[in-house]
């Protein structure tokens, strides 16, 4: 049960992480400027981590009271991920763009890092993957929550740091439109895969 937790919490939280987005559009950029790559990955993966810690242990005392609440989040969850599915199968066949690297250089450690949590904090949609997705999904290991957190977490750093320091290897690739909506297209799939576990309770 512990290492089926930590594996789902890993491919959840890559599944989710690698959605493209200005946070990772962000990471992405410093890596190509080579600019407070080490900081900016920390800031976003700490970010994540004290996200995803809060919305294990706020679902699981919830879940604790509230016994019903589960089905209601767990079916929430499947719409959310059903919807953000189709947005990104409907984004691969649309995009014809590829990723705009250009802009200012040479900004300092202070509006850097301040520009990335801003990204971070002020997403509303990183609530909804962390705190109320990846919680709603920690309790279907009933144990084994701190298990799923740690794939979960290990997954942000795993995910930043490869960016942000193999941006440059990448930059041939991500110059391509048509390595985004292969991307977009995986994304979308996983997503619909996920989201119909979630409504027959595996």
């Amino acid at each position: 049960m512990t290492l089926s937790a930590f594996t789902t919490g890993l491919v959840m939280g890559l599944t989710l992480i690698v959605a493209i987005g200005a946070q990772n559009a962000f990471v992405l950029r410093q890596g190509l400027r080579n600019e407070h790559i080490f900081a900016v990955c920390l800031a976003c993966a700490v970010s994540d981590a004290a996200l995803i810690a809060l919305g294990v242990t706020s679902f699981r005392q919830i879940a604790q009271i509230l016994p019903g609440i589960d089905p209601f989040m767990r079916y929430g969850g499947a719409a959310f991920l059903f919807v953000y599915g189709a947005r990104s199968l409907l984004s691969a066949i649309r995009a014809s763009g590829a990723l705009d690297i250009s802009g200012q250089t040479g900004r300092g450690l202070g509006v850097t890092l301040a520009t990335c949590l801003a990204l971070t904090w002020l997403n509303p949609h990183v609530y909804l993957d962390t705190v109320v997705l990846l919680g709603t999904i920690s309790t279907r290991f009933p144990g084994a929550q701190g298990a799923f957190a740690a794939g979960a977490m290990s997954a942000s750093f795993l995910f930043f740091f490869s960016l942000g320091y193999g941006a440059r290897r990448l930059r041939p690739l991500f110059e391509k439109p048509a390595a985004w909506r292969i991307l977009e297209a995986i994304i979308g799939i996983v997503m619909f895969a996920i989201a119909l576990r979630l409504v027959m309770g595996l």
